[in-house]
């Protein structure tokens, strides 16, 4: 992204017909020339990048203005390219924003041309840039580009104050007190890393996105995110050291002297002649000292050799093992080409796109499998255990009552036991763990805590969120998962990505919109043709509009991108936002939440899709066979397996596993224990949720067991949906 592609927009066709050509050269800022002219919008001539971004100039149009101070303005959008206007705000709609910012009085200053605002709900304070800045405004670089004043303005809120009396800043190591404030930050990966505000942001504008990260403990994602969120300009541009002209030259000269004690050539120890016995070579093990090739008795480049120190080091070690033999480059090579004998740990200056791509690769060395972060999570589990006492006929008030219990653990092992209200003499039934937990991941799905078909997100239930049911779905999750439960598999990206990326940075799609009034709302924006048509429509929704803060002034059909955008965030992020909050709080249980954002690539290949469909293949591996077994029946077991996968059988493979584990599909973290088969003389196969153990039947033909198999899984599962009546909660 360039500078100017943050407040992209869609333009209208027709409208960008009728603008007037930007120019596509603008004066960088020369002596004289532009650092005596005046920012259009906040009028001062000050010229500070760091603080209010790049000054620019358009000799043509006689316009001087700070990038920020543009960026941040709340009536104007990228509209054209990047080479157009300035960064892509067009002339006409610079001047446009200037016009209706000179109806509005700053705050702060009382001056008008205040073109910012603040973005809470009911407020009315607009203030310049500087101003802003003056005030401790927080303005946020990124999503929407919001500012907030200085009473609306996000903190960081931390839980407890353990620290002493002061704790040095990580970057400029001058001491602070570790309280967070506008001009004091905490780091939200290392607890214990504070920084001025005004160190991060230099900080931030010297490494760029692709290095600005935490000084402590190095994360970026997590790092970054907060920062956007309090304020702080991450530029998306090669870090500053990396546009120093041969910035790692030095790093290209390899090392030629001779260290040995006593040197034979004549012409002295730097005396380097390549091909030759007097051509130096360096320590296979350090690259920091050199010898002749006469001076150590070696033939040729291709010899081994080790300087005093390293040698001493390695025949130390105890398992001194002698390197194989290879070649180096020839010492002929020019200076640009490589010198060194393994690859420097910078290389020369990339473009953006290319270096973007380098980091990227290297990202992927880092990225986790999802079984293994699962199983990671699992460690916590302590071998005490928790009973937990299901009704199959009400699974979410069962789970309910069990979590909400003061002696429950979500540490602790779980052991389910069914029970049966309608049973009088009280018997209990040792239960499947996976078993309970996929009915309860089956019953949050189709809860009324979330809306949508496939995809899906929160949803407003008045009731759930005075019963405080949103954290405990939140925990439910968690622990279904820690615990070994199915994939979730039913959240929307949109979801997903407030989860991960917070919801200030999350754009939601019309999907998302379950309610259909409201879709049909903003499709018929969206479709807007002309500005008659757009403020008609915006009439007739007047009451609407201004019931969910929506409601904004209507000057040319592009707004209604920008009004389409509000209504969208609204109904999709800010109207949950008691709910989201309560949710996210329920799944930090157990360090979900955490884990979700240190690897959200990982996560979101089940939270948003659902698990594979089963295979023939996939369940033959899966079960083990456990004992000796009939060879006949092995085979009619995979002729079976292979005739369902086709569509020859009543029974489909989800049945299988059902019957056998009491799950649909494979958790993340697979079964424990791992699913087993074997063969038994009796007719009809039998299925051990609890060991997720299937028996099958030994049969004198394949018809009889195709038969047997389909009536016993297809009759067992008929009846215990019978039984429990699948209750639906809360």
């Amino acid at each position: 992204m360039a500078c100017g592609a943050a407040r992209e927009g869609k333009s209208d066709a027709a409208a960008l017909e009728l603008l007037p050509s930007a120019p596509r050269t603008m004066n960088e800022n020369k002596p004289g020339g532009s650092q005596n002219l005046a920012c259009v919008f906040c009028r001062k001539n000050d010229d500070c990048p760091i603080k209010y971004g790049e000054k620019k100039t358009n000799e043509k149009w006689d316009l001087t203005v700070h990038y920020y101070c543009l960026l941040m303005s709340s009536g104007i959008w990228q509209r054209g390219k990047e080479e157009e206007g300035v960064y892509g705000f067009l002339i006409e709609d610079i001047r446009k924003e200037v016009t209706r910012a000179s109806k509005l009085k700053c705050s702060v200053c009382k001056k008008t041309g205040a073109s910012i605002g603040c973005v809470a709900p009911r407020c009315k304070r607009s203030y310049h840039f500087p101003c802003g800045l003056q005030k401790e405004c927080i303005f946020q670089f990124t999503g929407n580009f919001a500012s907030f004043c200085w009473n609306h303005r996000p903190v960081q809120i931390i839980t407890s104050n353990n620290y002493r009396d002061s704790l040095p800043c990580t970057i400029c190591l001058e001491f602070i007190a570790p309280t967070p404030t506008y001009s004091v930050l905490r780091s939200p990966c290392c607890k214990n890393a504070w920084f001025h505000r005004d160190c991060l942001q230099v900080q931030a504008i010297n490494a760029g996105v692709f290095f600005f990260r935490c000084t402590v403990c190095n994360n970026s994602d997590i790092f970054q995110k907060e920062m956007l969120r309090m304020g702080i300009h991450i530029p998306e541009k090669d870090a500053s050291w990396e546009l120093e002209e041969n910035a790692y030259q030095d790093l290209l000269q390899h090392y030629e002297h001779c260290d040995v004690r006593r040197c034979r050539c004549k012409e002295g120890r730097d005396y380097n002649v390549p091909d030759s016995k007097w051509e130096i070579k360096r320590c296979q093990c350090c690259g920091s000292s050199g010898t002749h090739l006469a001076c150590s008795s070696l033939q040729s480049w291709e010899q081994n050799w080790e300087c005093l120190e390293c040698r001493s080091i390695l025949y130390n070690s105890g398992d001194f093992q002698k390197p194989k033999k290879h070649t180096l480059p020839n010492t002929n090579v020019g200076i640009t080409d490589c010198l060194l004998e393994e690859s420097s740990p910078k290389l020369p200056r990339q473009s953006p796109g290319a270096q973007r791509k380098d980091l990227l690769r290297q990202g992927s060395k880092f990225k986790r499998d999802i079984s293994t972060l699962i199983i990671e999570l699992g460690f916590q589990i302590k071998k005490k255990a928790k009973r937990l006492y299901i009704n199959k006929a009400n699974i979410w008030n069962s789970a309910l009552d069990g979590f909400r219990n003061q002696n429950f653990n979500p540490s602790y092992s779980i052991e389910v036991v069914y029970v049966n209200e309608n049973d009088h003499f009280g018997r209990e039934h040792p239960g499947s763990k996976q078993e309970f937990l996929c009915l309860l991941m089956q019953q949050l799905e189709n809860s009324p805590l979330f809306e949508g078909s496939l995809s899906k997100n929160l949803s407003l239930n008045s009731q759930a969120l005075k019963e405080n049911l949103y954290y405990e779905a939140g925990k439910m999750l968690a622990i279904s998962l820690v615990h070994g439960g199915p994939s979730p598999g039913f959240f929307s990206k949109t979801l997903f990505n407030c989860l991960v990326y917070g919801p200030e940075n999350t754009q939601p799609i019309l999907d998302d919109v379950s309610d259909f009034d409201v879709a049909q709302i903003i499709i018929r924006i969206n479709t807007a043709t002309n500005l008659a048509d757009l403020n008609s429509l915006v009439n007739e929704c007047f009451n609407y509009l201004e019931l969910i803060g929506c409601l904004r002034l209507i000057t040319s059909i592009s707004d209604k991108y920008m009004l389409a955008k509000d209504i969208l965030v609204y109904h999709v992020i800010k109207r949950v936002q008691a709910p989201f909050e309560s949710f996210k709080q329920g799944l930090k249980t157990l360090g979900v939440l955490e884990k979700i954002q240190t690897y959200p690539e990982a996560f979101c290949s089940i939270f948003c899709h659902k698990p594979e469909n089963l295979s023939a293949k996939i369940l033959s591996d899966l079960f083990t066979v456990r004992t000796l077994s009939d060879v006949q029946a092995l085979g009619f077991w995979n002729s079976y397996l292979q005739a369902v996968e086709d569509g020859k059988s009543t029974v489909t493979m989800e049945d299988i596993l059902i019957f056998a584990t009491g799950c649909n599909s494979i958790p993340p973290a697979g079964f424990k224990p791992t699913p087993s088969i074997e063969c038994l003389h009796m007719d009809f196969p039998v299925g051990n949720k609890c060991n997720n153990s299937l028996a099958l039947p030994i049969t004198s033909t394949y018809k009889e067991f195709q038969e047997n198999m389909d009536f016993a899984i297809k009759n067992t599962l008929r009846l215990e949906k019978e039984e429990n009546c699948h209750f639906i909660g809360p």
